[in-house]
């Protein structure tokens, strides 16, 4: 069970998390709202960062959605002349993202990760070391890079293993 005085920050691939729930079989999709909800209750998770590769004002809607269930958005930066042509790969703003808070001594308790890409092995593994890591949730075990099958089970779980109490019906 988690302590009740932890702070825990929550970094989510958006892109990750969308093609590890509704590109798998069997298709389903994350209600927002729940999730959000699940993340404070489980895991003491006071902010919630919810990255996305670019914005595109024809997902309004999307993104108020994402905000109205209590995530924080934030948009990798890209050249204009490159949207399209790319995917969102906000791996690094996240890496980046959660070094600076640790060297600016914000304070917080743990990370919890939602992503099941393999490029962040080396910052799970320096955040377990420093006690800083709470959990990596992977969408499901097809999009569980195997660079984590080192990591002990009790810092990963399978979104896909609470998918009846996340799910959007």
């Amino acid at each position: 069970m988690k302590e009740l005085s932890e702070q825990n920050i929550a970094f989510i691939d958006g892109q990750n998390l969308y093609r590890g729930t509704t590109e798998t079989d069997p298709k389903w999709t994350v209600d927002l709202f729940k999730f959000r909800e699940y993340l404070t209750r489980k895991y003491s998770v006071k902010k919630a960062y919810y990255f996305l590769g670019f914005l595109d004002e024809d997902n309004q809607a999307l993104y108020d959605k994402i905000q109205e269930a209590g995530f924080i958005l934030k948009f990798r930066e890209h050249s204009s002349s490159m949207i399209g042509r790319k995917k969102g790969n906000v791996d690094s703003d996240i890496i980046f993202d959660i070094m600076r808070r640790i060297y600016e001594k914000e304070p917080f308790d743990k990370i919890v990760l939602v992503s099941g890409d393999g490029d962040y092995r080396r910052l799970v593994d320096f955040l377990i070391k420093e006690k800083r890591f709470k959990k990596i949730l992977f969408p499901n075990k097809e999009f569980a890079s195997s660079l984590y099958k080192k990591i002990t089970r009790v810092y990963f779980d399978y979104l896909i293993n609470i998918k009846h109490l996340i799910e959007k019906k």
